[in-house]
């Protein structure tokens, strides 16, 4: 707590912009993702399904008021890739303080990270992925992405890249943008 009063002491009443993020990690893979189908009544649906279990992780940061995103793609789930996140985003967005939302994932409270000084870290209750918009956008990609058959992780991520393309700031802010989020920020800001 101390850490995080000096750090705001830091950036408070320099002219700075604050900007509120959500974070969070999607697993994508070749194994099919299904989902329902629609067909005549009685008739069973059909689907190719492939059962190769490569894949890789999209860690992502949404800015749920304006829409806009960012990503970065890495093989595995731990605080080693998270702490290389951080300092892609943080050099990325390095003239705003930003404050990120995300869950209690071990790895996001790993004594080895080292919290840029533009990020301010806010931890959502445990067990609550219904707390973060950003999953909002995970179910809408992957929704994107059903029943694709892809051969292999270069196919998937070029059709990923395809979907993330695809998906405008406005759409992005219709799907995080939630009331309370943006109401809140608005009244904090006036």
């Amino acid at each position: 707590m101390p850490q995080i009063i000096e750090i705001l002491l830091r950036h408070l009443g320099t002219g700075q912009p604050v900007r509120y993020w959500c974070e969070d990690e999607s697993r994508l893979g070749l194994k099919t993702m299904t989902c329902r189908i629609i067909t005549l009544k009685g008739v069973k649906p059909q689907g190719q399904v492939s059962w190769q279990r490569k894949s890789f992780y999209l860690y992502g940061l949404v800015e749920p008021v304006t829409g806009e995103s960012f990503y970065w793609e890495f093989s595995r789930l731990d605080a080693q890739c998270f702490q290389k996140f951080l300092d892609v985003f943080s050099t990325t967005y390095s003239n705003e303080l930003n404050l990120i939302q995300m869950d209690n994932g071990s790895f996001h409270k790993s004594l080895s990270l080292k919290w840029p000084d533009n990020i301010i870290p806010i931890f959502q209750p445990p067990h609550s992925p219904e707390l973060n918009p950003i999953e909002r956008l995970w179910e809408y990609i992957k929704a994107q992405l059903s029943w694709e058959q892809c051969t292999s992780l270069d196919e998937l991520r070029q059709k990923l890249k395809q979907v993330l393309e695809s998906i405008s700031p406005d759409a992005i802010a219709s799907l995080c943008g939630w009331d309370y989020i943006t109401s809140a920020l608005l009244s904090a800001t006036s």
